[in-house]
């Protein structure tokens, strides 16, 4: 029911296509920048938690979660870095699921497991260091 409502909220099949400024590093700054901020959101901070609690113990809600939410929410992202892989921002054998993982997960551990503060600064320096090593050589 709490996911129910979290993607009602969200306004499930609704997300838009990431931003595509021609500048990889401003585009996924902008996006975990307001990651951040809603993670930070004490409104939506103890649900989003108690959503994230129940997915970890719950195969059927994870499954749920990978069709409805993550799954349209990976795609996307994955489709803005192959939009700059193809513009030659990024390697072109860069496998996209690990290069979402290395720009996004750290957000979301750092908020998840609280083990230091959350700000766009790290958001900022989670991109960089994640291009650094994506660039083409």
């Amino acid at each position: 029911m709490l996911f129910d409502a979290f993607l009602a909220m969200a306004g499930e099949g609704e997300a838009a296509a990431l931003p595509d400024t021609g500048d990889l590093a401003a585009d996924l700054k902008l996006v975990l920048r307001a990651t951040v901020d809603e993670l930070n959101d004490p409104r939506f901070d103890q649900a989003m938690r108690a959503m994230h609690t129940e997915i970890v113990h719950d195969p059927a809600l994870a499954a749920d979660y990978a069709r409805r939410l993550d799954g349209p929410m990976r795609e996307l992202k994955k489709a803005r870095l192959r939009a700059a892989q193809e513009a030659g921002q990024l390697a072109e054998d860069v496998d996209l699921d690990v290069a979402v993982d290395l720009v996004f997960g750290p957000v979301l551990h750092r908020w998840l497991h609280r083990t230091a503060p959350l700000t766009s600064e790290y958001a900022d320096q989670v991109v960089d260091t994640a291009l650094r090593g994506l660039q083409p050589r």
